[in-house]
């Protein structure tokens, strides 16, 4: 079970591929809703609104436990993480668990989200009564203005008073203002 789930984390339609793996999707349906209800994954849902036209509506699939994803993965070490095609879905589910803790502790349940439409995507979403939050999850240490161009195309779509903060959550170590007016952030900061 967890090795069907780990080839399609956070991809897109991730239930139409996983039950096209399956003999029975109805025990897959029970397996993953099972998982869900322990707690080892949690299903992200889509933010939208009535401006936001051609969206695709199904969850993306979040293991809670980035080493257990390793773990599934065969990644035993940092290098191979470092090696491994795997790693920006090892970094977007790390940022994942870190947002997600945030909003709890802030006693925001309910909050987190993700966009897409048929080309783009934002990876999360924090939405605190109406004000928005965006966020990219990205490897690299020094994003430039192109790892936030769907930031600024998701702020043109739902307008730019909407969005309180923008960020593209990355290895820097210390933050700093990227020209798009958005933030590179290391993951301790969205905190």
């Amino acid at each position: 079970m967890h090795c069907a789930c780990r080839e399609y984390l956070a991809v897109q339609p991730w239930w139409c591929i996983l039950c096209a793996r399956s003999d029975d999707s109805e025990l897959l349906r029970y397996w993953l809703s099972m998982l869900e209800a322990s707690g080892q994954i949690v299903l992200l849902e889509l933010w939208f609104s009535n401006r936001t036209e051609s969206i695709v509506k199904s969850p993306k699939l979040y293991l809670t436990d980035t080493g257990l994803l390793c773990a599934l993965l065969n990644i035993r070490s940092g290098g191979a993480l470092r090696q491994s095609p795997a790693v920006g879905a090892v970094r977007e589910t790390f940022v994942f668990a870190q947002l997600r803790d945030r909003e709890r502790r802030g006693g925001r349940t309910g909050s987190l989200f993700f966009w897409r439409d048929r080309t783009r995507e934002v990876d999360f979403v924090v939405d605190t009564g109406g004000r928005l939050e965006l966020f990219e999850a990205k490897w690299t240490e020094l994003p430039d203005i192109g790892d936030a161009v769907n930031l600024d195309f998701v702020r043109n779509v739902v307008g730019k008073s909407r969005v309180a903060a923008g960020a593209v959550v990355c290895r820097t170590p210390n933050g700093f203002p990227l020209p798009s007016g958005f933030r590179a952030l290391p993951v301790t900061e969205p905190r």
